[in-house]
């Protein structure tokens, strides 16, 4: 692995990263699709795992829908056409025959979803629906994609799709969605800001949406999650009907909220440093890598015996809030143990435990720490807590490390100029006073060369719109994005 400065040359660190530390193999012969290989599956089942249990203790129920879906139901909200039609896969023909029926590779499942719904929901007792799904769905991007981050097949595409009996309870579904979301990142360590999007940006076919973003070593910001609210136009587009308890028939209210395996290019993003990887420990695939410190004589039986005696200590230890086990190898291969240091570090291994006859006699190890490249001694006695501590010290490290950067690249601005220049110079999230006309926002935007990422309802804003002089009712933010 060659050593890239992580902000100055962000796209060949991330490239270098993901190819030493065995994450993702970009040569599929297909662009924007691409194999995650063990290293890196196994981080992403952390955190699919992480989001399923927070799913599942808020009233959600997992479910499987297929990836086909036919051009006519696919059509009936139009919105939502005009929105995913133009990255949307049409499967007309096998080899030998045209289809009966065209079919559509879903983009997202609404489509896939809400027909089952119309048939599951007869009453007021059958709501709400809490369903979601793991699965994944295709857009053909013709933008620049990225490995994990920016890609045409979406492999772990989480998403939740609810159903209500009134506006009142979808609108209570929204908050506890981000109250879910906020708990997830929290807990995978990375920092975000909330927005409501602006009605040009809104998801195709919804009512409004909110979206957690947060900004990239690059200075780009990256959508990290919506969560949206539906409102009744896909109920009556797929006649979702229920018999409330005054004994009409009425439409359901619906929301939905999705993430991806691009939390897991975004957590690489962050947490890792010029060395390389840095994991935290709810997404490390391992938690411990113990080096045997041979000298090719009688002794190195005895190391060997040790290592394994310190490894199965660790059998069944837990550390964090979900309780995930500790993982632990012992890496034994014929090279130096510098080579394995640099390695493993790059890696990002948490903690290495260094073990050796001075060890094996004193039964003292050494302990290297991955997020501040130190060492200390610890005793076998101690062992076990001592990891626990440490293993929580190094997770606040490296998120007390990324969100003093997201904070820091989230900035006000009173021209457009200095917005545009902070754009230009830096990158990040840049807030400009805004009238709320839509016009007025689309301007701004083309003027910064960037996207509209969306304002904060409560945030408290003094003066006038940037670009038509009235009354300013929100600070609006804006970005390049992925």
């Amino acid at each position: 692995m060659k050593r890239y400065d992580k902000y100055d040359e962000f796209n060949k660190w991330y490239e270098d990263v993901l190819q030493y530390a065995k994450i993702v193999d970009k040569r599929y012969p297909m662009k924007g699709s691409y194999v995650i290989m063990p290293y890196g599956f196994s981080a992403l089942k952390k955190m699919k795992n992480i989001m399923s249990k927070l799913l599942d203790s808020y009233g959600h129920e997992e479910a499987y829908f297929p990836l086909l879906v036919p051009e006519k139901i696919f059509k009936k909200e139009k919105d939502f056409l005009k929105g995913f039609g133009g990255e949307t896969l049409r499967a007309t023909k096998t080899f030998l025959q045209e289809l009966d029926e065209e079919l559509i590779i879903r983009p997202t499942s609404e489509t896939a979803m809400y027909p089952m719904y119309s048939l599951w929901i007869r009453s007021w007792r059958d709501l709400p629906l809490k369903i979601y799904q793991t699965v994944n769905v295709f857009r053909w991007e013709t933008k620049m994609t990225k490995e994990l981050l920016r890609v045409r097949e979406l492999v772990a595409f989480n998403e939740s799709h609810t159903a209500h009996a009134s506006a009142e309870e979808a609108e209570k579904q929204i908050k506890e969605a981000i109250e879910i979301y906020k708990k997830f990142f929290d807990e995978i360590r990375i920092p975000y800001d909330i927005f409501k999007t602006p009605k040009w940006e809104t998801f195709a076919g919804a009512q409004y949406n909110y979206d957690f973003f947060t900004t990239m070593p690059d200075g780009k910001a990256i959508e990290l999650a919506s969560v949206i609210n539906l409102g009744q136009k896909f109920a009556k587009a797929f006649n979702i009907k229920f018999m409330d308890k005054d004994e009409k028939k009425k439409y359901v209210y619906q929301t939905c909220y999705g993430i991806s395996e691009r939390e897991l290019g975004v957590a690489i993003s962050l947490h890792g440093d010029n060395k390389g990887l840095r994991m935290i420990s709810n997404l490390a695939p391992i938690h411990i890598v113990i080096v045997p410190i041979k000298k090719n004589n009688e002794n190195d039986k005895k190391i060997m015996i040790y290592c394994e005696k310190i490894k199965n200590m660790f059998e069944g230890t837990k550390c964090g809030k979900y309780k995930a086990e500790i993982k632990v190898k012992i890496d034994n291969r014929e090279i130096r143990p510098g080579e394995k240091y640099n390695d493993w570090e790059k890696k990002g291994v948490p903690i290495r435990l260094e073990i050796g006859e001075k060890e094996v006699k004193s039964k003292t190890l050494v302990l290297a720490r991955r997020d501040k490249l130190t060492k200390e001694k610890i005793k076998e006695k101690n062992i076990k807590e001592s990891v626990k501590k440490i293993i929580k010290e190094i997770d606040k490290t490296i998120y007390r490390e990324a969100k003093e950067w997201h904070k820091k690249m989230i900035t006000k601005h009173k021209t457009l100029k200095d917005a545009l220049k902070r754009l230009r110079n830096y990158g990040g999230i840049v807030g400009v006073k805004w009238c709320g006309d839509e016009n007025c926002g689309k301007k701004i935007a083309d003027k910064l060369l960037g996207s509209a990422i969306g304002y904060k309802e409560n945030e408290k804003v003094e003066g006038k719109c940037i670009i038509c002089g009235k009354e300013a009712k929100h600070w609006m933010y804006f970005g390049r994005t992925y």
